[in-house]
């Protein structure tokens, strides 16, 4: 059997206004660990920050660029539109709780799928959030503590894609990345690489949708997980043999990165999984200071002050 090039969701990256704000939703209310503090390195002056499980695992890491005042982006085709959670089936009230502890409106619970319940939200910014109650999913969560761990977030459960159509997106997903069609039912159809939680991407056809306009509470672009810098390289050479206009290879700091857009107009990016966020950090002092590439730490003082202090508050989110 041939090595999977694509294994699944790497990361999300969204875009915010505001980066107390942002940390203390993702960190605060929903409980993830933040990984990385670091900066956006083609605009030192905004903050990348990187939320996760306890390690940032692949299939867990949500990242931001907050950028200060930034105008509020609008939901349409054209976007990723809805990043999932995964969160413990029998955890349905602790967070119906919460979220109305924190003033957070959401939906009723619905089902998908028949047997999929969960609820939308939306972020600090109008980002498209879901929590998606199930039995299925067994990897740890994380907590700081203020939220217990059996109802703690595990990571990603899906993302959902708006697209004028589902056929260019859909070939490219079977024939170009490793992913398999699992389920679909009306304009929805789930692919998936590894079939587990983590790793959905649905597209939703959505052709009488306004076209998605970027800002913040939108998507930056969606980030697919490859083993490693070889196999990235079998991806790019795969997606140009189709046509696709990929960049060079960049490095990230924590992992190498390719983008693409895809048939529907949506930033794709194929990222190895190494190095990870311990390469610059012991693993139990993840996201705790400001930290740089080489080539911007002869920069740092005045990159710091161009920097809103920004403070990690859990205490303030007990429940």
């Amino acid at each position: 059997m041939s090595k999977s090039l694509i294994t699944g969701i790497h990361h999300v990256t969204a875009l915010a206004d505001d980066a107390q704000k942002n940390l203390d939703f993702y960190a605060g209310i929903l409980g993830l660990r933040m990984v990385k503090k670091t900066i956006n390195f083609d605009a030192p002056d905004v903050y990348h920050l990187y939320y996760g499980n306890e390690t940032g695992a692949p299939g867990t890491i949500m990242t931001f660029f907050p950028y200060s005042g930034l105008v509020r982006g609008r939901h349409g085709k054209g976007q990723m539109t809805v990043t999932s959670f995964s969160v413990p089936a029998n955890s349905l009230d602790y967070w119906l709780t919460r979220l109305k502890k924190f003033n957070i409106k959401h939906t009723e619970p619905q089902q998908r799928f028949d047997s999929e319940l969960f609820i939308y939200f939306e972020d600090a910014h109008g980002l498209g959030l879901e929590l998606v109650f199930n039995s299925n999913d067994s990897r740890p969560g994380f907590s700081y503590g203020q939220i217990p761990l059996e109802h703690a977030v595990k990571g990603f459960y899906g993302v959902e894609l708006s697209e004028e159509g589902y056929e260019r997106t859909a070939a490219l997903l079977l024939e170009g990345m490793d992913h398999k069609l699992v389920a679909e039912k009306g304009n929805r159809f789930r692919y998936s690489a590894s079939q587990q939680p983590g790793d959905f991407v649905d597209v939703v056809c959505s052709p009488d949708a306004m076209r998605g306009l970027g800002g913040s509470g939108t998507i930056h672009h969606l980030a697919f997980a490859t083993p490693d810098d070889a196999t990235q390289l079998e991806v790019r050479e795969k997606l140009l043999s189709k046509g696709y206009n990929v960049t060079p290879v960049l490095d990230r700091q924590y992992f190498h990165s390719i983008y693409f857009r895809e048939p529907g107009g949506i930033l794709f990016e194929v990222a190895t999984n190494p190095p990870g966020f311990a390469v610059d950090e012991h693993p139990s002092k993840l996201g705790e200071s400001l930290k740089l590439p080489e080539w911007y730490e002869p920069s740092r003082d005045q990159i710091e002050k161009g920097l809103q202090p920004i403070v990690l508050q859990t205490d303030k989110f007990n429940d």
